[in-house]
């Protein structure tokens, strides 16, 4: 298991982030900050300040205002092969009426860790984590295209993960 921090916003973006109204503005420090913890999310608010050129006690605060703006999380990630689940795939679902609706649904779901609508092939697309290739089917089969407005599905299972990072919103 690792520890990680997931800035919520891309960093090509910082600029018209700054200019929307009620988006916080993340100066080069809170930035640097943020780099610190995606690198270890245990990492001690003395080591982050002396890399950043703050006291620990300005580091935790920061740190703390990021966490309540919502800016990042800082979470445990586990790769799921190793804690029993042992079946990923992406489910692309085309839906008729109200996307957002079976966007929500979906979230309720605990096999469902990835959720986003989208333009193009798919309106939704749909991580899900699942212990075998039995609870996979169940999933998709039973819950997902029986909710109201999903017309059709297409699975992709995964065969290897080769990369997963959560490095974006600060370069």
């Amino acid at each position: 298991m690792q520890s990680e921090v997931v800035a919520s916003r891309s960093a090509e973006h910082r600029d018209s982030r700054e200019s929307k109204k009620g988006t916080p503005h993340l100066d080069a420090v809170s930035l640097a900050i943020i780099e610190q913890l995606q690198e270890d999310g245990r990492r001690p608010y003395a080591a982050i300040g002396k890399a950043v050129g703050l006291s620990e006690a300005a580091v935790r605060q920061r740190v703390q205002k990021l966490l309540d703006q919502g800016v990042m999380q800082i979470v445990a990630v586990t790769d799921p092969l190793t804690v029993g689940f042992l079946r990923q795939a992406m489910v692309g679902l085309h839906v008729e009426g109200d996307v957002e609706a079976v966007a929500d649904a979906l979230t309720d779901m605990a096999e469902v860790e990835y959720v986003v609508m989208t333009a193009g092939s798919f309106d939704i697309l749909a991580e899900i984590v699942c212990e075998d290739d039995d609870h996979l089917l169940d999933v998709i089969n039973k819950r997902i295209r029986a909710l109201p407005g999903v017309r059709s599905t297409e699975s992709f299972v995964y065969l290897k993960l080769k990369k997963q990072t959560y490095m974006w919103g600060t370069r």
